[in-house]
């Protein structure tokens, strides 16, 4: 479980598009499908990441929370399913069964070139977006990995989106995400 920081998209930057599988709806869906009215979370993230097992109670709490207020949940996996065939679409689905579908989506990115184009280099790799698909934050979630004791809180990406919805600036020193590699091909 070797940690990797993310790679901090500059502030500003317009989500890449992409049109991928969507292992909930069993569609292909894009972003301008997904987004929400106020704002989109875009994160990557994989089945078998045990810095994802770690957070997974408030990925669920914040997607569902702020599903009422107008953001999105959009979530990627790009890793290599040869190599980790646990990550593969029916097992993605399985997961969010499993969870109770809190995402708006959960699609399988199976070229890879929509985590490059988010310069993702871990899970979980976080992204709030504004409603207009720009760049407010990227970063960690909280201070917690399966490694510390830091209470799990979800606070830096709240504090982001509850910025965000009052029409706060938000706190432009932003924590880099922590998490295993993506598994690239």
């Amino acid at each position: 479980m070797a940690a990797t920081p993310s790679s901090m998209m500059p502030l500003g930057t317009s989500a890449p598009g992409f049109s991928l599988f969507d292992t909930i709806s069993g569609e292909i869906k894009n972003l301008s499908d997904l987004r929400g009215e106020k704002g989109s979370i875009v994160f990557f993230i994989c089945n078998h990441c045990p810095y994802v097992i770690h957070i997974k109670e408030q990925l669920i709490d914040i997607a569902q929370h702020y599903a009422a207020l107008g953001i999105s949940t959009i979530a990627i996996s790009a890793n290599d399913i040869e190599n980790y065939p646990q990550d593969a679409p029916d097992k993605m689905q399985a997961l969010m069964m499993e969870w109770g579908n809190p995402f708006t989506a959960y699609c399988y990115d199976e070229s890879q070139e929509v985590a490059k184009a988010y310069l993702a280099a871990c899970t979980p790799d976080i992204y709030l977006f504004d409603k207009d698909l720009a760049c407010v934050y990227r970063g960690r979630l909280d201070a917690a990995t399966p490694k510390n004791n830091a209470p799990l809180t979800g606070e830096d990406l709240r504090s982001a989106l509850d910025a965000l919805l009052a029409g706060e600036p938000i706190i432009e020193e932003q924590v880099p995400s922590i998490g295993c590699n993506i598994k690239w091909k």
